[in-house]
């Protein structure tokens, strides 16, 4: 009995050795933040934070989204899953509708004994979408901060799409960080990582979404004064590129939502120079929050056993092209920051090294050593935070959709090409565009007509993608008497 005993007080000793290796991980996801930061090489950009992670770390500048807006990013990320494979390409449907036996990159780690909890904006929840239970170990938290601190930012307001009433499209208010809901987030984050650092034989898989700079720009007047708005970064290009379909543009649809906005029309030039100033406080308001979020890691000691990752969802135009918002296959919205740190992996190093959001559920799989996941849509890039000088693809693929027409876009090194056509039509594609970014980096230009050479070596390229399915159908609500509804692009 007492070797029995010993036996088995050295088994549960070796248990708590092996869960007690296993490298945390902490997924960092900002809504709608481009790379206006400061080691992205944005000379304005006041992000001391995202700076310090990225001397930790490995920076990717050539990292993608799959599709510019919330839901389907969000769903990529989380699954591993392009939109295309999905067939969702808005947001009001549940990615569940297309793969309801998905198994997502939160549920991966927790089959391996992790515990999984998310704060903040993870999937998107909202126009009818909803929280996924069954990805969380306990259910996701939410804050309760204000979407305004003055009452003059809604004197005047606008019904939206969604029901709700908005009003300016920006803040600057003398408020603390916690007025507003990254503070709390932040506050939350902070408290979980403080009970974790407790209990060093359970493995976490942490999720936490900040929500700005999402419109409204708000951001407590501290982070407002960083920035001179004379010295702000104005759009060098107000035109839509030469020869694009006119379709393929974005007027900024969402940002015409909010009261103080013209409904249609372009946005002077203060406006322009107020709603940039706002972005850049608003981002410098979170880069804050992560600040936090990294100090108490590094105080707890959790920093030295923690994969950290740092994802924006998409990008967005700040009046480039005179475009807004996100929703197009361009380069302002498309692409998006990505870093990554490890413990044992390089730090301090940028790569050039193409890689899609669905390609970070493998590599977070293979940084942990788990076992790889099945039937994704992404590959690793393990190797590449690893080496730097590797390369994880020649090339990768985004969508959007417009008018019954999907976009499809491969991006290489050297250019982007975008077919557009129905989801899945064998038909010839109603328009295409091949921009140059090595002498046309800011799209003035569609060189389609001009380069067909280089439009059939993309387009064999896109060949190799399966084609896309169309966006589901979705059951309409019972007793609406409108039975079946096609989900809205």
């Amino acid at each position: 009995m007492r070797l029995r005993l010993i036996f088995f007080s050295l088994f549960l000793l070796a248990a708590a050795t092996v869960s007690a290796a296993k490298p945390n991980v902490i997924m960092i996801c900002v809504d709608d933040l481009k790379p206006t930061i400061s080691s992205y090489g944005d000379t304005v950009a006041i992000t001391p934070n995202i700076d310090r992670l990225a001397k930790r770390g490995v920076l990717f500048e050539k990292a993608y989204c799959n599709q510019a807006v919330c839901s389907p990013s969000r769903n990529a990320l989380m699954t591993g899953l392009r939109p295309q494979t999905l067939g969702i390409y808005e947001l009001s449907t549940n990615f569940r509708k297309g793969a309801p036996d998905a198994v997502t990159i939160s549920q991966h780690f927790m089959k391996q004994g992790y515990t999984a909890e998310a704060m903040g904006k993870i999937f998107h929840v909202g126009h009818g979408n909803t929280e996924d239970a069954a990805s969380w170990s306990v259910p996701a938290w939410k804050p309760k901060g204000k979407a305004y601190a003055n009452a003059e930012s809604t004197s005047v307001t606008r019904p939206s799409r969604t029901g709700s009433d908005r009003g300016w499209a920006t803040e600057s208010a003398d408020v603390g960080d916690t007025t507003y809901a990254d503070g709390l987030i932040a506050q939350e984050a902070v408290k979980r990582l403080k009970l974790a650092a407790k209990n060093p034989g359970q493995p976490f898989f942490m999720a936490v979404g900040f929500m700005k700079p999402h419109l409204p720009f708000v951001a407590p007047k501290k982070y407002w004064d960083l920035y001179d708005p004379a010295k702000l970064p104005m759009p060098e290009v107000t035109t839509a590129p030469a020869g694009a379909p006119e379709y393929a543009g974005k007027a900024g649809g969402e940002l015409r939502q909010y009261s103080d906005m013209p409904t249609k029309g372009p946005i002077d030039e203060a406006m322009t120079r107020r709603l940039i100033h706002g972005y850049y406080a608003a981002t410098s308001y979170m880069d804050r929050q992560l600040g936090r979020v990294l100090d108490t890691l590094e105080a707890t000691g959790l920093a030295e056993n923690t994969i950290i990752v740092f994802w924006g969802d998409h990008g967005w135009h700040l009046g480039d092209h005179s475009m807004w918002c996100k929703h197009t296959n361009y380069e302002q919205a498309a692409r998006i920051p990505v870093i990554v740190a490890a413990p044992g992996a390089s730090q301090g190093v940028k790569t050039s090294s193409l890689i899609e959001t669905v390609d970070i559920y493998p590599t977070l799989s293979e940084l942990a050593g788990l076992p790889a996941p099945d039937r994704l849509d992404g590959k690793s890039f393990a190797a590449v935070v690893k080496d730097p000088a590797q390369k994880t693809r020649e090339s990768i693929i985004h969508v959007y959709p417009r008018n019954d027409l999907l976009g499809r876009a491969i991006r290489t090194d050297h250019y982007r090409l975008v077919e557009w056509k129905k989801a899945g039509s064998q038909e010839a594609p109603d328009a295409l565009e091949l921009y140059d970014y090595q002498e046309d980096p800011l799209e003035t230009k569609n060189l389609a007509a001009e380069r067909p050479e280089v439009v059939k070596e993309l387009a064999a390229i896109l060949a190799t993608h399966p084609e896309a399915k169309p966006q589901i159908q979705v059951a309409a609500a019972k007793g609406d008497g409108k039975g079946k509804k096609k989900a809205k692009k």
